[in-house]
């Protein structure tokens, strides 16, 4: 365990929980229009639900393939967003904006003497892309992710990605995650689990409970 904190690691989720996905879409609110919240909305949707499928199926395509489809899907179903905004889109995405109190908060379990990681269905590199972005390269330690898995969460091994390569039991991991499902995947694998709730949204998979909900990082 590190001297200052009760847990050896922290390990966050990305996409939803570090970084805002609808900051894109955001990004170019003027242009994209009044449908743009819905774009996105669908945009994020149809990304999660691409990879559960492939997962399930078992043929994999890495995250910004399933990033760009799901795009392709949304502009399809909100056809008054001109499909000539996609590329620009598509550039934000790989510098989404981190919330606000990320990196004061990564800070202090840094000084606090904790492992940090970020461990996500991204890409090895849109993630480096986002992290180096938001300026949080010198702050965490490692990027798992599934990318040498060729699957996605809520699949164990993902989860045990950290646990092999920081040789500890589940239990002494704290995992942080927006998504209700992945807090689920992740408590069903043993970690401990913080459910980032940024929206309010109702609780789910009942049986498998975070250990705290909290509405943003900062009381980690």
């Amino acid at each position: 365990m590190s001297s200052g904190t009760p847990y050896a690691a922290y390990v966050f989720d990305a996409y939803g929980t570090l970084f805002d996905v609808h900051a894109a879409v955001r990004r170019h609110a003027s242009d994209v229009g009044p449908n743009g919240q819905r774009l996105s909305e669908i945009w994020r949707q149809k990304q999660l639900e691409y990879s559960w499928v492939r997962a399930l199926m078992g043929e994999y395509q890495d995250f910004w393939q399933l990033t760009e489809q799901a795009l392709d899907y949304a502009l399809a179903v909100v056809p008054d967003v001109q499909a000539a905004h996609r590329d620009r889109l598509l550039e934000t995405y790989w510098k989404l904006d981190c919330y606000d109190e990320v990196p004061a908060v990564l800070k202090s379990l840094k000084d606090r003497g904790a492992k940090l990681a970020i461990l996500s269905n991204g890409s090895s590199a849109m993630l480096e892309s986002a992290v180096k972005n938001a300026a949080l390269d010198t702050i965490l330690d490692d990027i798992f992710s599934v990318d040498e898995l060729r699957t996605f969460k809520t699949a164990p091994e993902v989860y045990e990605l950290v646990t092999t390569a920081y040789r500890l039991y589940p239990e002494t991991v704290s995992f942080q995650s927006s998504n209700r499902w992945d807090i689920a995947g992740a408590g069903s694998f043993g970690f401990r689990t913080v459910w980032i709730n940024r929206v309010s949204g109702p609780d789910e998979y009942k049986d498998l409970s975070p250990d705290m909900v909290l509405p943003n990082l900062q009381r980690l």
